[in-house]
């Protein structure tokens, strides 16, 4: 038996960012690109399958085994520094350019890529670990009832979910991006100054080889372990992150970008991610009475033999209406052990302490768990059939006919079922309000009522029911099976014949779930608020709840107005609304998504221009692609970066779009925590996360990049000075291990030790968020600052090498010994003057360069007169040569606090 089935894939519309979404490599056809043709399924010979299909797990891994080392060094040397020194190492293979040994070059090079590749090895496999477990934890909740039959025709990344995400990307951060142009400058800087060396001696001899020596004479303007020390700092501020014990269980699926969390402007979240839990709601005026209803329906009539018979109507349609809920779902009961009884006793008596409920909703779960604790409880179910218990221990069986999922083009849900102690019939059927409102008989009161219950907040569904005969059934079940069969316009005829039995169907109840906010997310959006962080929420309810939900998250404030966006279907009323909301002045905008297309589609530019004003966004009826799309407006339109938060599957592709992705583990699954750059585990975390780790790390990265920058550009004016004294030769001032040795043993630690300095503790961030809007203007990193390391790098190597030809005595060995110790304390000093708050590994780090370089005297003597410093003239040279050098600018810094403090000195103080 075959069946052709044609796949439509996702197209998604073409990008015109430079942002890359490929898969794991650019040339290959292995994430899901191409186009599918007709698929033939043989049931039951698995052996004449022609075509190889992908697996059906999950993978958010950016590599394979193939693609991880030529993935990892395409990343690395993108980088235009990365690629500037794998040129210089190779230029040192030419006799007449080399300068000194290949190792001065080449292990730098090697280490700073050992590092990068064993960290992004470390993620990967994290990541495939991840994956793994999640995949395990699927396939064992499939095979808890025993033997799995079925079909499955969509798998892997031809799943309709996994085409509506993206696929996942490597995200290069911003502070990276301006690094990179940080040293694209310092690189011209470096061309321009060996053209005015060369230019010096009058371009003579061979003077374009002099021009590559004079390059690689100053290559040290460019620092190459600027990212070996970047890399390594955004190593520790994750594992701060995760070690950190008042935000547990936070993840970091991508170092890369911790930085990316001190400069965010726009948060994007889905409603679930800020609910914690869920309750359930059924025809509040008669709730309290249900339980005694279904313990004793005898009774209660028994009481009052007069009672009227509208009260028995009442009791046999709250039973009804129980009954259709415990009945209308896709939930399964499935039975653990707990340690007293085992899986299969547990199964065979139904106990209670040992069963879950498992379901792909939790809206679903929360239902039948409504009808347990009013005393309908599911206890079994199977393919074929469905176990009810009564409160006195009587167990219903339901025979299932049919049953039909809900999709989100139909937005409904039904199943048949048999009631094997009667013989009933019975069509159930729940769904939106605006689909079954055409489904059910006439009333009056439906369009009200579930007006107000979403303006209280909760998600509503309408249940409905139709009893059927026998004859009706098998006229249905002929009808349905022939329309299944049919080759052409299957899925027309099958949703034809379901909805011949939808026509005025008999109203049961409505149902409604309220999402109940987690702990302190009001506080948490008060926070982000107060630091210039303009949060949008972005949702698939109805406007009514999603408005209502806004309100009790306060992300509206009491103050604010809230402009409600009409609905729109043509240029004109669109224009016209646009026009309305232009009129409008500090107030929230509510937008349902069919609208917002409109708007996008006519008047995209004018539409993000007045939203980017508003300090909160609500869209409703958002689908996940929309979704997507919004974020990646937002940051074409401001060039802000922008924070997603999610907690659903359907939240992935905005969460991967995102500058900066955070998944919650929430009661949807792991699906988005996994595919986000950070996963936490409740909403109120991300203050934390994004005020003090986020602001730290950022504030951390920009002080270390300046000052390894700083070392760098001493020596480089030291050289340069040198070799204008000396006529301009291409000689190098330091050689061999001093070169090497000056930016890792005597340095490294003093400077890396800065990924330790805060200026202002933790809780002091929390309480004033304010101090995370200064981040938003990128002053720590700017043009304004880097020249100002700049000119303090010229000042200090031109004093260190003018003050050590000036009071050496004979000997060039001196001018190095001078020079080289003074530089070294030099850093060790500035390191000092940099730090805000002395942590005790900063102190060890200074104490432990100065000793290194002390012991290491004794085997230097190759290039250090030994003799010479331990004279009294070497101590006092050097010291009077380090004191110019640092003592202005001590002084400066001390004038510069008293009289123009920085904002957070006065919550130091």
């Amino acid at each position: 038996m075959t069946d052709n089935i044609p796949l439509q894939p996702v197209r998604h519309k073409k990008r015109h960012d430079n942002k890359r979404r490929d898969g794991c490599c650019p040339w290959s056809r292995c994430c899901g690109g191409g186009d599918f043709r007709p698929r033939t399924v043989w049931l039951g010979h698995p052996e004449k399958r022609e075509q190889r299909y992908p697996r059906n797990v999950i993978n958010n891994q950016k590599y394979n085994f193939f693609t991880f080392l030529p993935g990892v060094l395409f990343n690395q040397f993108k980088y235009f520094f990365n690629l500037y020194f794998l040129l210089l190492a190779c230029s040192q293979f030419v006799n007449e350019l080399r300068l000194g040994a290949l190792y001065t070059y080449w292990v730098p090079l090697g280490f700073v890529l050992i590092i990068t590749i064993m960290r992004e090895a470390v993620e990967e496999m994290r990541c495939f670990l991840r994956d793994k477990e999640v995949n395990s934890q699927i396939y064992s909740k499939l095979s808890t009832r025993g033997t799995v039959v079925g079909v499955v025709i969509y798998t892997g990344k031809e799943l309709r979910s996994v085409m509506n995400t993206s696929n996942p990307r490597h995200k290069i951060g911003l502070f990276d991006l301006e690094v990179n142009c940080l040293t694209k400058i310092l690189f011209g800087a470096l061309v321009v100054v060996s053209l005015v060396m060369v230019a010096l001696q009058h371009f003579a001899g061979r003077w374009y080889l002099q021009i590559f020596r004079f390059l690689l004479l100053f290559s040290n303007i460019v620092p190459i372990s600027l990212r070996v020390n970047l890399d390594m700092g955004k190593m520790v501020y994750s594992w701060m992150i995760k070690k950190d014990s008042k935000i547990p269980g936070t993840g970091v699926r991508a170092s890369t970008i911790p930085e990316q969390l001190g400069r965010i402007s726009y948060l994007l979240t889905d409603k679930t991610g800020m609910i914690s839990c869920l309750r359930f709601l059924i025809l509040k005026n008669v709730a309290l009475h249900i339980y005694s209803l279904w313990r004793k329906p005898s009774q209660s009539a028994s009481r009052a033999p007069g009672a009227t018979k509208v009260r028995k109507t009442i009791s046999s349609r709250v039973h009804e209406a129980v009954k259709a809920i415990a009945l209308v779902h896709n939930v399964t009961p499935a039975y653990e052990s707990n340690g007293v009884t085992d899986q299969a006793e547990a199964e065979q008596h139904y106990e209670d302490t040992c069963r879950v409920y498992q379901a792909s909703s939790p809206d679903e779960v929360s239902l039948v768990q409504w009808t347990e604790s009013v005393g309908l409880t599911l206890v079994g179910r199977d393919q074929s059939s469905m176990q009810l218990r009564t409160p006195s221990g009587q167990i219903l069986t339901f025979t299932i006919l049919q049953i039909f999922p809900f999709t989100y083009e139909s937005k409904r849900m039904g199943i048949i079922v048999r009631d094997e102690s009667t013989g009933e019939i019975t069509f159930y059927l729940k769904g939106a309000d605006v689909v079954m409102a055409g489904i059910v008989q006439y009333n009056d009161w439906l369009e009200e009522e579930c007006g107000n219950m979403a303006r209280e907040g909760l998600r509503v569904l309408v249940v409905a029911k139709k009893s059927l005969t026998e004859e009706q059934y098998q006229d249905f079940e002929a009808r349905y099976v022939q329309a299944k069969l049919s080759v052409h316009d299957r899925s027309l005829k099958v949703a034809t014949v379901i909805e011949s039995l939808e026509m005025e169907m008999e109203l049961l109840c409505l149902t409604g779930v309220e999402d109940q906010l987690q702990a302190d997310v009001r506080p948490t959006l008060e926070i982000l608020r107060n630091a210039g962080i303009k949060v949008w929420m972005l949702t698939g309810d109805k406007l009514e709840t999603a408005t209502c939900t806004a309100k009790n998250a306060h992300l509206v404030t009491r103050n604010q107005d809230i402009h409600v966006f009409r609905p729109v279907t043509t240029r004109s009323e669109a224009h016209l609304e646009l026009n309305a909301f232009r009129r409008k002045h500090d107030c929230a905008l509510v937008i349902s998504g069919d609208s917002l297309e409109v708007c996008l589609k006519f008047y995209e530019y004018e539409f993000m221009e007045l939203a980017c004003q508003c300090p909160a966004v609500v869209c409703c009826r958002c689908a996940p692609t929309q979704k997507a799309q919004i974020v990646r407006l937002l940051q074409e339109r401001t060039g802000k970066l922008t924070c997603a938060v999610g907690d659903g599957g359907n939240d992935v592709s905005m969460i991967q779009e995102a500058d900066c992705g955070v998944g919650v583990e929430g009661k949807e699954g792991k699906q988005a925590s996994l595919a986000a750059d950070f996963s936490i585990t409740q909403f109120k975390h991300l203050g934390r996360l994004l005020m003090v780790h986020g602001r730290n790390s950022y504030k951390r990265s920009a002080a270390l990049s300046q000052f390894v920058i700083h070392r760098s550009l001493c020596i480089s004016t030291m050289q340069a000075v040198f070799s204008s004294v000396f006529y301009f030769a291409s000689v190098p001032l330091y050689q061999g291990f001093l070169i090497i040795g000056y930016s890792t043993i005597y340095t490294m630690f003093p400077v890396f030790s800065l990924v330790l300095d805060k200026d202002v503790k933790s809780e002091v961030a929390m309480l004033y968020p304010e101090l995370y809007k200064d981040l938003l203007k990128g002053r720590p990193l700017s043009f304004k600052t880097f020249l100002l390391w700049v000119l303090i790098s010229i000042y200090q190597g031109s004093i260190i090498m003018y003050g050590a030809l000036l009071l050496f005595e004979s000997e060039f060995v001196h001018i190095v010994a001078i020079s080289f110790t003074s530089l070294i304390l030099t850093e060790l000093l500035m390191v000092a003057l940099t730090v805000q708050t002395w942590h005790w590994l900063m102190i060890v780090a200074e104490l432990l360069s100065l000793a290194c370089y002390i012991a290491s005297l004794v085997f230097l003597h190759e290039f250090i007169d030994l003799y010479f410093i331990t004279t009294l003239s070497f101590v006092w040279k050097v010291t009077a040569i380090t004191l110019v050098s640092c003592l202005p600018l001590y002084i400066l810094k001390y004038l510069r606090r008293r009289f123009s403090p920085p904002s957070y000195s006065k919550l130091t103080s």
